[in-house]
C-alpha cells in the first residue's frame, strides 16, 4: 500500500531508491548504581569514553575527503567541542557520584536535564542544536557499551546489499554529522529524517551535498520499511512510501528533467550575471566558515557578500578566538577570494545567541522577555569593546590581503553609529602604533530594523554601502517571532509594509549614491528575483547553491520593463499574486 509522509522540503529535486533505515539516536541504557568505593574508577570510565570519541572525531577530520563539503568539518568541530564541554562533562561526573549512577544513566540523566533547556530556546536555530547535544552523547554511550550493538548502525546498512545498483534512500530519525561524512561517497540518493528544521544538520549538509531531503517526517522511521521503494519530493516536501508503478514512473521522469535542468544551471556558473537590457548584477555568497570562500567563488559568486563570524567565537567551551586566530581565519579567507571582495560582518550574538563563556545550562531566557528585542549584534559588541577592537584589528589585518568590507549588523540609533566608528579609529591607531599592515576597510550597515530603514538619509553619510538583512527586517516589521509557532505562518516576506521598506531602502540607497545589498532569505529565493530587481537591486548575496537559479532569472529579465510594473505590484492588496501576473506579462 503507498503511504504518503509530509515534511519540511530543504534540499530541492527528486530522489528514488530503496530504504535503508538505521537506527534511533536514543540508545538503550543500562541503568544501575555504582558501589561507593568505583565512583572514581566510573567517572575514569566516562573520561576514557570521551577521549575515545574525540579520537574517532578527529581521525574522521584527518581522512575527510578533499571535496567533503566544509559544513561537515566545520559540524565536527562542533562536536568536538561539545565533546569537551565541561558542563556536560562536570555535569555527569556530578550524577555519578553524588547519585551514584552508573556513567551511561548519568549520560542520559544530564542528556534530557540539557534537552528540556534547548527546547526552551527562542531561537530556532540554536534549538535545533539539541541534536548536536545528542548524538554526542549517542557516541559516548557507543564507547561505553564496547559492545558489537554499540556500533553505528549506519555501517551494517552501508555494508549490506540493498538492492545492486539501485540506489538507496536513507531514513533516519535523525543523522549525526560524523555519519553524514561516511555516506558521502555512498549510494545514498537522499535522506528522510524524522526530525529536523531548515537549518538542521541534515538540511545543511544535503544542500551542500546537492542531494534531495526532506526532514522533520515525523513518522517517517517508523512507517518506512527496509527496502521500501521511496520517492523524496524535495520540491514538495513529501516523502511517498512503495508508490504505484504510474506515480513512480512520473517521479522518474521528474528525475530526468531535474537532472538536466540541473546540469544547464551548471553551465551558468560563471557566465556574467547581465540582464537583457544590459544591467550587471552582482551575485555574491553567503558563507559561515573560512573554507567556505573557495566553494563560494567556484559556485559563480563575485565575492562574499556576508561572512557570518558568530560561528567562530561559538562552542569553544568558554574561550573566545584571539585577534591572531581571527586574522588567521579571516586573511585565509580572503586569499581563496584571489582578489574579489570580502564582506566580513561583525559578531552577531546577544541574548538569543550566547557566546560560549556562558555554560550550556545557562543559555537559556528565562530573565530575558524577548531576547530578539535584546542585548545583541552592533548592540553586545559596543558592550564589550575589548573584544570588540579585538575582532576589528584581526578585520583589518586581513585587509592587507585583499578587498575587504566590515558589515555592522543590527545598527538603529547614530550613536551606535559614532561609537562604531570611534572603535574602528581605535583599532587603526593600535596597528599603526603596533606596526602592523593593514589597508583598511569599507564599512557598511545591515537594514534589519524598520527605524532604520527609515532613516536611510541620516545613516547613509556615515556608510559606505548598505546590506539588507530580510529575514529580521521582516520579523521586526511584522512584530512576528518566527521561533513560536502559533504565529510563525503571518510571517511573510510578500507583506506590503516589508516590501515598502525594502523598495524605499534600495531608491533611497541608490539615490545617495550608497550600493545596497540584499543577504537574506530573499536573495537567493528565485521568486523574488525580479521584484528585486524591480526595486533597483543590483546586488544579491546567498548560499552559493541558490547561485545559479538566481542567474538564470538575471539573465531573462528587463529590468526597465520590470520596473514599470513595480508599482502595480506594491500598490496591490496580494503582492505575490500581482508580481506573479505582471511580471509573467512583461517577460
Amino acid at each position: 500500500m503507498s503511504i504518503q509522509v509530509f515534511g519540511l522540503a530543504v534540499s530541492k529535486g527528486v530522489a528514488i531508491g530503496r530504504a535503508v533505515l538505521i537506527a534511533s539516536s536514543r540508545m538503550d541504557v543500562a541503568h544501575y548504581f555504582v558501589d561507593a568505593t568505583q565512583l572514581e574508577p566510573e567517572v575514569d570510565r566516562l573520561i576514557r569514553a570521551r577521549d575515545e570519541v574525540a579520537a574517532e572525531l578527529q581521525a574522521l577530520q584527518r581522512d575527510m575527503p578533499s571535496d567533503a563539503p566544509g559544513e561537515l568539518n566545520a559540524l565536527l568541530d562542533v562536536h568536538l567541542m561539545l565533546l569537551h564541554d565541561e558542563t556536560m562533562i562536570a555535569a555527569t561526573k556530578q550524577w555519578v557520584r553524588e547519585r551514584h549512577y552508573n556513567a551511561e544513566w548519568a549520560l542520559s540523566a544530564q542528556l534530557e536535564v540539557l534537552s528540556r533547556q534547548f527546547d526552551e530556546m527562542e531561537d530556532e536555530y540554536l534549538r535545533e542544536r539539541k541534536a548536536d547535544i545528542e548524538q554526542v552523547v549517542e557516541r559516548l554511550l557507543r564507547a561505553l557499551q564496547r559492545s558489537a550493538l554499540g556500533e553505528a548502525a549506519v555501517h551494517h546498512a552501508v555494508q549490506h546489499d540493498f538492492g545492486g545498483e539501485e540506489p538507496l534512500i536513507l531514513v533516519a530519525n535523525d543523522i549525526a554529522p560524523a555519519d553524514m561524512l561516511q555516506f558521502k561517497r555512498s549510494v545514498f540518493a537522499g535522506f528522510v529524517t524524522d526530525v529536523g528544521g531548515k537549518t538542521s544538520h541534515t538540511a545543511i549538509v544535503a544542500r551542500s551535498m546537492d542531494i534531495p531531503a526532506v526532514v522533520g517526517a515525523r513518522e517517517a522511521s517508523r512507517l518506512i520499511r527496509q527496502d521500501d521503494w521511496v520517492v523524496i519530493d524535495g520540491d514538495a516536501g513529501v516523502v511517498i512510501i512503495n508508490p504505484p508503478p504510474i506515480v513512480l514512473e512520473e517521479y522518474r521522469f521528474r528525475q530526468r528533467q531535474s537532472e538536466l535542468e540541473r546540469a544547464r544551471l551548471n553551465r551558468l556558473r560563471h557566465t556574467p550575471a547581465v540582464t537583457l537590457d544590459g544591467e550587471r548584477v552582482e551575485l555574491l555568497a553567503n558563507i559561515e566558515m573560512p573554507r567556505d570562500a573557495q566553494a563560494a567563488a567556484q559556485a559563480g559568486a563575485v565575492g562574499v557578500g556576508l561572512f557570518r563570524t558568530e560561528f567562530l567565537f561559538m562552542n569553544r567551551d568558554g574561550h573566545l578566538p584571539s585577534e591572531d586566530e581571527q586574522f588567521e581565519c579571516y586573511r585565509s579567507a580572503v586569499q581563496d577570494l584571489q582578489g574579489l571582495p570580502m564582506t566580513i560582518r561583525t559578531v552577531d550574538v546577544g541574548a538569543d545567541k550566547p557566546l560560549e563563556r556562558m555554560s550550556i545550562h545557562e543559555l537559556r531566557h528565562e530573565h530575558v522577555l524577548n531576547p530578539a528585542l535584546g542585548l545583541r549584534a552592533i548592540r553586545w559588541s559596543l558592550s564589550e569593546p575589548a573584544m570588540f577592537l579585538q575582532q576589528l584589528r584581526a578585520i583589518l589585518r586581513a585587509s592587507a590581503y585583499g578587498k575587504v568590507r566590515i558589515l555592522v549588523p543590527m545598527v538603529g540609533h547614530l550613536n551606535e553609529v559614532r561609537q562604531t566608528l570611534a572603535q574602528i579609529a581605535l583599532a587603526k591607531r593600535q596597528l599603526t602604533d603596533a606596526g602592523i599592515p593593514f589597508a583598511g576597510a569599507e564599512l557598511g550597515a545591515m537594514v534589519e530594523i524598520p527605524a532604520t530603514a527609515i532613516m536611510i538619509p541620516l545613516f547613509a553619510p556615515h556608510f559606505d554601502f548598505l546590506s539588507i538583512g530580510t529575514n529580521d527586517l521582516i520579523q521586526y516589521t511584522l512584530a512576528i517571532d518566527r521561533a513560536d509557532e502559533q504565529v510563525a505562518h503571518l510571517y511573510d516576506p510578500w507583506h506590503p509594509a516589508v516590501l515598502q521598506l525594502i523598495a524605499s531602502t534600495i531608491e533611497c540607497g541608490n539615490r545617495l549614491g550608497k550600493s545596497v545589498s540584499v543577504c537574506g532569505e530573499m536573495a537567493g529565493d528565485p521568486v523574488f528575483t525580479e521584484v528585486l530587481l524591480a526595486m533597483g537591486l543590483r546586488s544579491f548575496s546567498m548560499h552559493p547553491s541558490r547561485i545559479a537559479e538566481v542567474k538564470q532569472r538575471v539573465l531573462r529579465s528587463d529590468t526597465r520593463h520590470l520596473a514599470q510594473h513595480l508599482q502595480a505590484v506594491l500598490s496591490d492588496e496580494h503582492p505575490e499574486q500581482a508580481a506573479a501576473r505582471v511580471f509573467r506579462a512583461a517577460r
